[in-house]
């Protein structure tokens, strides 16, 4: 069970904070547009007084309470380098192991000599090996009499960490010398709980094959070049725990032991219900092997889809394929049904939305110009969100859909080819664009694939139905 943050939890003096990318500053500053759910916030002239352009220092309890807020709102990240430092000696690594004995020999190299590091051997083919590496790094070992897989491993590794902070970290994985040391930082927060870092490919360039590059490029591990916030329905909602670094007082039993997959996802999430912060870094930068063989590749893809049922067990709608408000999804059926009225009848709810939006937005100098703003981010993450319905968590019934159906050919079709274009656009991959393309159907097809197999098997189609609804469960303004 995972214990809840305290309520007294207070950023120290000194802790400073950015208005991320996603602000958007309106009405001469004094409106913040922006966040996770997207809202608009008013400041007040003191509060408008407190920022330093763009960042927050907390020196006061009005600054403190501003800059929290701006936090907890998904609109602000600490600037890690201004953040105190904490000793690594305050760290214990818990590894699980399932064979792999050079890569966990690899990995201890990179953690260091003056690590403290416990091998949790989760019954592996060849134990004198494992034990033999732990050994040589001056690791302790410790032996499982059964099988219970990657969650139960760390949590036996858990209870016998004795240092306030634990550092997950999976043996197929190099870790970069500072990004321990970067990750700690965070922790000047008393409310975060979890810190997790960037997860880049480990082998580079044009010697690995296309798969190999297109992993690196697009790996379902690599959540991006932004920092942020981690909850559900954020634009970082989960980070994988291939590599994380966690307050132990916070974690209180651990990964839910019965959970073979999606047990990253589902801790991050008991850990936001419970008031906790769970931050991303991608200035400290692990470094994973990728599965680069094809039928491996697939295999793992497909794996990552069929936790999408026991989450949603476990988590309701927060694993909902898409989340829709009513307007934008009566905007998606408009244009989906490729009619003649299909784009008046769009602009017309669109203008609608908007027009309803501002009528909220009494206290801004612009009110319709901020609610088209907010109108049109509307539209693009619903169409962003209907292309993935179609080609990932879909696909088969758009598969059938395309075989009696022009219109549902056409949209198929559109959505893959800007799907493909924007992806490769925005991460250069060393890779053609028609590899790239293949590689990136065929990672939908192999997720979807796993996402109709969960549900399949636990009768149960929960994690395939999208979310209409007029707020998100925590609410926006």
């Amino acid at each position: 069970m995972i214990p809840s943050a305290p309520a007294s939890g207070r950023l120290p003096d000194g802790f400073t904070v950015r208005l991320n990318s996603s602000v958007r500053r309106r009405d001469r500053g004094r409106a913040l547009v922006g966040g996770s759910p997207t809202r608009v916030l008013f400041l007040t002239d003191e509060a408008l007084a407190l920022l330093d352009g763009d960042t927050i220092t907390v020196r006061d309890p009005r600054s403190r309470a501003l800059a929290d807020r701006l936090v907890d709102a998904g609109m602000a990240d600490p600037i890690f380098a201004e953040l105190a430092p904490l000793d690594p000696a305050l760290v214990t690594f818990v590894v699980p192991v399932f064979g792999r004995e050079e890569m966990l020999d690899r990995l201890l190299h990179s953690l260091g000599s003056g690590a403290s590091v416990i091998v949790v051997d989760d019954l592996s083919p060849d134990r004198p090996a494992v034990a033999a590496v732990a050994a040589a790094h001056n690791a302790t070992y410790l032996p499982l009499e059964t099988n219970v897989g990657p969650a139960g491993a760390r949590n036996a590794g858990l209870r016998e960490v004795s240092t306030p902070f634990v550092a997950f970290v999976d043996s197929d994985v190099v870790v970069a010398p500072d990004a321990l040391a970067t990750l700690l930082r965070h922790f000047s927060d008393p409310l975060v709980a979890l810190a997790a870092p960037r997860v880049r490919g480990l082998f580079q360039g044009r010697d690995t094959n296309w798969i190999g590059r297109y992993e690196n490029a697009r790996s379902s591990l690599d959540l991006g070049e932004r920092p942020g916030l981690v909850r559900q329905r954020s634009p970082v909602s989960w980070v994988p725990s291939t590599f994380i670094v966690a307050r132990v007082s916070a974690l209180g039993d651990g990964f839910s032991p019965g959970m073979r997959e999606g047990e990253d996802v589902d801790l991050v999430w008991r850990l936001a219900d419970a008031g906790w912060r769970v931050r991303y870094e991608p200035s400290a930068t692990v470094y994973h092997d990728h599965r680069a063989r094809f039928g491996a590749w697939l295999g793992r893809k497909s794996f990552y889809g069929s936790s999408a049922h026991p989450l949603s067990q476990r988590h309701g709608r927060d694993i909902a394929p898409a989340v829709l408000a009513p307007w934008s999804a009566g905007v998606l059926l408009a244009l989906l049904a490729q009619r003649r009225w299909s784009l008046p009848a769009a602009l017309l709810i669109s203008v609608f939305a908007a027009v309803r939006i501002a009528a909220r937005l009494g206290r801004s100098e612009h009110p319709y110009r901020v609610a088209a703003g907010l109108t049109a981010q509307g539209v693009s993450a619903s169409l962003t969100q209907a292309s993935a319905l179609l080609l990932r968590h879909w696909w088969p019934l758009a598969l059938v859909g395309s075989l009696v159906s022009r219109r549902v050919r056409r949209a198929v079709v559109a959505a893959a080819v800007v799907d493909s274009v924007v992806e490769y656009a925005r991460t250069r991959p060393q890779l053609d664009p028609l590899r790239f393309a293949l590689a990136r159907r065929l990672d939908d097809l192999a997720y979807g694939a796993g996402v109709w197999w969960g549900a399949l098997k636990g009768r149960s189609v929960g994690a395939l139905l999208p979310e209409v609804a007029g707020r998100s469960k925590r609410g926006g303004r």
